[in-house]
């Protein structure tokens, strides 16, 4: 039987997930790199780029692309949903359970191999709601 392989991660590498995971706000590489660098200030943003290809290869980190094609990440990888703002593109986490029986419906009625599913709400976030509508 074959061992899977562990992988052991770079002072950099385990910087950038701990980091990503303390954070709520599904960060750009570019905003993750600026709160790094007031940790490890030599890290090069190809360094928190190739890092975060890597964690979400591996599973450990999820790619959220948005309408516009910006890439935002997200340290949690447990089945969540996200509410984004039209105004401003501000993410945030749903607090709500994911929808458990609609995969194998789903499956049932497709013929598909369902292997998960994301979901994505669009609105007006309390911040642009309170200038009008627009930040």
């Amino acid at each position: 039987m074959k061992q899977k392989k562990t992988r052991r991660m770079t002072v950099q590498a385990e910087a950038t997930l701990e980091e990503l995971r303390k954070l709520k706000t599904h960060p750009t590489a570019e905003e993750l790199h600026n709160i790094l660098r007031k940790r490890l200030p030599k890290v090069s943003l190809g360094t928190v780029y190739r890092n975060l290809k890597m964690m979400v290869r591996e599973g450990e980190a999820l790619r959220l692309v948005q309408p516009d094609g910006e890439a935002r990440f997200d340290g949690c990888v447990d089945v969540h949903y996200h509410i984004r703002c039209r105004s401003c593109g501000r993410l945030d986490d749903v607090e709500m359970k994911p929808l458990t029986r609609i995969e194998p419906r789903l499956q049932e009625q497709s013929g598909w191999l369902v292997e998960g599913h994301s979901l994505e709400f669009e609105g007006i976030c309390p911040r642009c709601l309170s200038m009008g509508g627009v930040c």
